[in-house]
């Protein structure tokens, strides 16, 4: 009877603790923010992140997938240097993203700050950026060779190059530019990419990188012109931007006798020891708002290379471009010293 009884007892605690560990596993699979979530935004206001950061708050609100609001915190100090060591210093609760660009690799690869990607935690791969070669819409190259062989024939730091800031994505394509054409440009760098289309728009500079949907609502006003995109082949949009052309239209500057390629990253990250639950939550909610058609017009109009990835498919994309990203800087003289 004492052996049955003491079995019966031990069967009664391990119901008990597998109900617990249940009901643990349950809270975490039910996660979700339980105070509003700041969403940091390492570079300036009006550029491609602050654009696309702003618009996910928006439709989060609109739709309400989220039961905290989002809060767009624009910490762009230090080329982002500001804001990767906020999210790196912070607590992993749930409670605070960075939308990266590329100078997830290139600041600190530039300035030495301790940081590096692996420091937080990666969620998801919400698309890719491409960068178009934009001039004024008075200036006389209508087309990449155009410009090419005007650079060809001007002086050493004629023409002016317009940037976001200094040694990141921008500068990075205008120093592969100079080693394509054997020409040096002066690069101007401003705080970000939303600027940096109203200079071009001024004709401060002769000459811009900007992503696409920096410089759209100019290219529609009819004041800025694109030349090509530095991608290894042309945009799939085919609605009209202005009457004559859309993203389509625009050839590659491959095609054109300039080959340079590049594409930026637009990731979300979290603050590192961020739990499983945690990061499912986000990528379940990134994964609802790509859904949407606001997201689908979203890409269309800022010509994005739609391309999702989560997990170790996100992971491995990363150490591949850090890898890039290192040979790039380090051709272009930018690293650190």
């Amino acid at each position: 009877m004492a052996t049955t009884k003491t079995l019966a007892m031990f069967m009664a605690g391990l119901l008990t603790a597998a109900a617990g560990m249940a009901g643990a596993t349950s809270a975490q699979a039910q996660w979700a923010p339980s105070k509003p979530v700041e969403f940091v935004v390492p570079a300036g206001t009006g550029g491609g992140a602050d654009q696309m950061a702003r618009f996910l708050q928006g439709v989060i609100a609109k739709h309400k997938l989220m039961g905290q609001p989002l809060v767009v915190v624009n910490k762009g100090g230090g080329a982002g240097a500001e804001g990767f060591l906020d999210v790196k210093g912070s607590r992993p609760d749930g409670h605070k993203l960075i939308i990266t660009l590329s100078n997830l690799f290139t600041t600190p690869l530039a300035t030495g700050v301790p940081f590096n990607w692996k420091d937080i935690t990666p969620v998801a791969m919400l698309a890719l950026d491409e960068f178009v070669l934009w001039v004024n819409a008075e200036n006389p190259a209508k087309g990449a060779d155009e410009f090419v062989a005007a650079l060809k024939g001007s002086a050493d730091g004629k023409v002016k190059m317009g940037g976001t800031g200094s040694k990141q994505e921008d500068q990075i394509i205008t120093a592969a530019i100079e080693k394509a054409t054997g020409r040096k440009m002066t690069y101007i760098p401003f705080k970000g990419g939303g600027d940096v289309a109203v200079q071009l728009v001024g004709k401060h500079v002769d000459a811009t990188v900007n992503n696409p949907l920096e410089a759209v609502s100019h290219w529609r006003g009819g004041t800025l012109r694109p030349l090509c995109v530095f991608d290894a082949a042309p945009m799939p949009y085919d609605k009209k931007i202005t009457a004559t052309m859309s993203w389509k239209d625009i050839p590659t500057c491959k095609s054109k006798g300039l080959g340079v390629e590049y594409l930026m990253l637009r990731g979300i990250f979290m603050a590192p020891g961020a739990t499983k639950a945690q990061t499912e939550f986000y990528v379940n909610l990134f994964k609802k708002v790509r859904a949407l058609p606001e997201w689908q017009e979203f890409i269309e109009t800022g010509a994005f290379r739609n391309q999702f990835l989560t997990g170790d498919e996100f992971k491995d994309w990363l150490r591949k471009a850090e890898v890039e990203h290192a040979r790039l800087m380090a051709e272009a003289g930018f690293l650190s010293k």
